[in-house]
């Protein structure tokens, strides 16, 4: 290789180390990794903007709310407290491209949190970039992104024999009435109305606080 070859690319480098450093002046024991994605997550979000929704409303043969949840600290959560409320509905990781999602997720949540649950789902099903534990996970999203909605014990959101009993919900439309759509990565998201029935899917680079999902969740 030759010297001027080295040279750009040490100097490519150190600009690179500077950006990540800057841009993460916040960010609180992320791992290099993660510093690096959060950094980039507009182009990660720019080079994604093509990814396509399904929406669609039907009654749904199985009650929505008869699903529970395990949370990230071993309690249960019963879905029908939320009735009267849009559920939004997030399969998460802590090392994925979209990670900073969690930033936005947080805002939509704090904004209209008395008219929407949001839900996380951890999940190590995409790239195995969720392997941390659960206590690591809830740790990793509190100092970062002060997360305050519930998160879910980690597990598998795709189809296959260890799939979570809410995410056969979401994902069997002799279940949900209409979608066999299921997460294609991290941070796809599945809406459910007031009534429990489940009316759109977008998948990751749809941005929680862009146009989108304002208008799926309110219809303006």
């Amino acid at each position: 290789m030759s010297k001027t070859k080295i040279i750009i690319i040490i100097a490519i480098s150190v600009i690179i180390g500077a950006f990540v450093a800057i841009s993460n002046q916040n960010s609180k024991e992320m791992t290099y990794k993660q510093r690096v994605l959060k950094s980039f997550y507009p182009m990660v979000m720019w080079l994604g903007k093509k990814e396509k929704k399904e929406t669609k409303v039907a009654i749904s043969p199985i009650d929505f709310y008869s699903n529970t949840i395990v949370l990230n600290n071993g309690s249960t959560l019963d879905l029908s407290i939320y009735k009267g409320k849009k559920i939004l509905i997030v399969n998460t990781a802590s090392n994925c491209g979209f990670t900073r999602q969690y930033e936005s997720l947080e805002k939509l949540y704090n904004k209209y949190k008395d008219s929407l649950v949001l839900i996380a789902f951890p999940s190590n099903d995409f790239g195995q970039q969720e392997k941390g534990s659960d206590e690591t996970i809830a740790k990793f999203c509190k100092l970062n992104y002060g997360i305050t909605f519930p998160i879910a014990k980690k597990g598998v959101v795709v189809k296959n024999d260890q799939q979570q009993t809410l995410y056969k919900w979401l994902t069997h439309k002799e279940m949900n009435g209409w979608n066999e759509k299921e997460p294609t990565w991290n941070f796809c998201k599945y809406i459910i109305n007031e009534k429990g029935e489940l009316t759109h899917f977008f998948n990751s680079a749809v941005e929680p606080l862009g146009e989108e999902i304002e208008k799926a969740l309110w219809g303006r």
